[in-house]
């Protein structure tokens, strides 16, 4: 009996020429938890409208099992602005049939850190997002819709979601960019490209691998038709034969190859930018002494010091509120502190990308965003056109005259980073940049980050982004204390002191919170264990050692082979079972290569 609970097609959808949807299958199955991932504009959010009914197909079916329930939490949820939290948790309760719906709300507010009577129209963005994840969740659905969750939700909020995804049964189709997140949650990674739902079992790392396979066969599948209609063409156009020949068949199939070949769709493009440093400026950023800093009665900042130099790569970390953007803004020289001192340094180009977007002129053009009165930008020396600067950005030119009112969350975002860019700078500030952007923008952004020569502050809480990018961390550890922290994230969770069992709203602590003072008593543990005895092989370890070499490359020759299978597209097309039994096997040879090269350095050891 299959456990579908909702399937679609030769599912179609178009808005305008390309359809987000061409033909495509999908089967969710009860209990499981999919990554939905693509570029910005690729349809993601539309084919949540579509599973939710929203929205209707243009052609294909939809079908799901009776009373299936569906909750869907938007990128920006709409939530009614007059009522409480409790109020919009627990909605008409004058409909008794659901009695234990109250107590699951006051549940859900409890563990989320919520004020039951805290009105939504005063609530920050991150509080809503966690009372519009509370709204879906209190209504116990089969089938769970997240776009963006982890948008304004601080580390503490996300590991409470991974926590709560990974203990529920509930299936959930999850949009994001958050790759840590879809690493610790996601069952299988659904990819939708160009229309195609292609479908690859495991983690976002194991999709990263498996992809790059699947694309290096596409583009051999692709050669070998072009070939072939290169041949065909190449037969019709000589003409007396064709005729002669009478081959009817083999005309009627040169036309079906010029039709397919017209409808393929080639990968969209790269968003392509350069990042050029500005000025450079002088050794010291800025110098912070004894600053103390707060709002009435509430002081978030307290006694701090630090020190920044030309170069530093700095990550902002703390819970929402915590007083971040204070810090940034007292860091530039925006904001007078209480208390202390700040002397900043010399010939200082500051860009600024802000998390709400709200440098951007929601009447202005988008070429006038770019350049206001001219048709040319400089970077890096190279003057170019603003409408092929827009295109880099994946902005065609006969969108460079329309209002920044017109963009999406993620056209926003690209929008933003050309606007910085647009201009040298030696110091960039990033507010919250990873939201609304596509996870191949993400990659490319950390690329020039690492390389630019100024210097970075970045408040995130994508943890991937962090660790990829920075080099330094301060982090907010309350009351007004902050700490500074050499390296990521990943760094600060082994060197921070280790947090109480819980907070006083009942949060579980998050993931990995290991002490400073344990994880190097394990790893020297973890390093005695592996260290090699030094003694000689007996004569049965020669004749293994010596058979392990070609033993290893049978396996890494099976691991190939078995990941040829599983990039086959034509795979999924029967359903998840021989994907999930491949990966099964893929699993098991994996294993087995990382316990004989641990048995060979083993035996190497011991015969050195």
């Amino acid at each position: 009996m299959s456990d579908t609970i909702i399937s679609l097609a030769q599912a179609q959808l178009a808005y305008g020429h390309h359809p987000l949807l061409d033909h495509a299958d999908l089967a969710i199955q009860a209990g499981e938890r999919i990554g939905l991932i693509g570029r910005n504009g690729a349809g993601k959010s539309s084919l949540l409208r579509v599973l939710d009914g929203r929205t209707q197909l243009d052609d294909g079916d939809i079908r799901h099992t009776g009373g299936l329930r569906v909750a869907t939490v938007e990128q920006e949820p709409e939530l009614p602005e007059d009522l409480t939290v409790l109020e919009t948790l627990c909605g008409d309760m004058l409909d008794a049939e659901d009695w234990t719906r109250s107590a699951r709300a006051s549940a859900l507010i409890d563990a989320l850190g919520l004020s039951p009577d805290a009105r939504i129209d005063g609530l920050s963005g991150g509080t809503r997002k966690r009372v519009a994840l509370a709204r879906a969740l209190v209504e116990e659905p089969d089938l769970l819709l997240l776009d963006e969750p982890t948008n304004h939700l601080d580390f503490d909020g996300i590991a409470w979601l991974e926590g709560l995804l990974l203990a529920s049964r509930i299936a959930v189709v999850i949009i994001t960019h958050d790759r840590r997140f879809l690493d610790v949650v996601a069952t299988r990674i659904i990819e939708l490209d160009r229309g195609r739902l292609l479908s690859f079992p495991g983690n976002f790392t194991a999709w990263q691998a498996r992809k790059a396979q699947w694309l290096e066969s596409e583009r051999l599948a692709d050669a070998r038709f072009d070939k072939l209609l290169g041949q065909e063409e190449v037969w019709i156009r000589k003409g007396i034969e064709a005729r002669r020949t009478r081959n009817e068949g083999r005309v009627r199939r040169l036309e079906a190859l010029r039709r397919e070949r017209a409808t393929r769709r080639e990968q969209q493009g790269q968003v392509r930018f350069s990042l050029a440093d500005g000025q450079r400026s002088g050794k010291l950023i800025a110098e912070l002494r004894g600053i103390t800093h707060g709002y009435g009665e509430r002081t978030l900042i307290r006694g701090f010091d630090t020190t920044i130099h030309r170069g530093d790569r700095i990550g902002i970390i703390g819970p929402n509120g915590a007083g971040k953007t204070t810090l940034l803004r007292i860091i530039l020289g925006e904001l007078q502190p209480d208390e202390g001192s700040v002397r900043l340094g010399t010939q200082l180009s500051i860009g600024y990308f802000d998390q709400m977007r709200g440098m951007l002129d929601e009447g202005a053009t988008l070429a006038d965003t770019i350049s206001p009165g001219s048709e040319w930008v400089e970077i890096g020396g190279q003057r170019k056109h603003v409408m092929s600067y827009l295109e880099d950005f994946l902005f065609p030119a006969a969108r460079a005259r329309s209002p920044v009112s017109s963009l999406s969350g993620g056209e926003r975002a690209r929008l933003a980073l050309a606007r910085m860019f647009a201009q040298p700078h030696n110091v960039l500030v990033l507010d919250e940049p990873t939201n609304d952007l596509d996870i191949d923008t993400l990659e490319l952004l950390e690329s020039l980050l690492q390389d630019f020569g100024g210097t970075v502050l970045l408040v995130s809480h994508d943890r991937s982004f962090l660790d990829n990018v920075v080099t330094q961390t301060i982090v907010a550890e309350g009351e007004g204390r902050w700490q500074e922290y050499v390296g990521g994230y990943e760094d600060w969770i082994a060197q921070r002191p280790a947090p109480a069992a819980s907070d006083p709203a009942g949060r579980p602590p998050s993931a990995a919170r290991e002490t400073a003072s344990t994880r190097p008593v394990a790893a020297d543990r973890g390093a005695a264990e592996a260290r090699p005895r030094k003694s000689r092989l007996a004569p049965w370890e020669e004749q293994e050692l010596d058979a392990l070499p070609g033993l290893i490359s049978e396996l890494e020759a099976e691991q190939a082979s078995l990941a040829a299978r599983l990039s086959d597209p034509d795979l999924y097309r029967s359903g998840p079972e021989e994907a999930e039994s491949i990966q099964g096997e893929i699993e098991t040879v994996e294993a087995q290569l990382e316990s004989s090269y641990a048995r060979w350095e083993l035996l190497e050891g011991k015969r050195e």
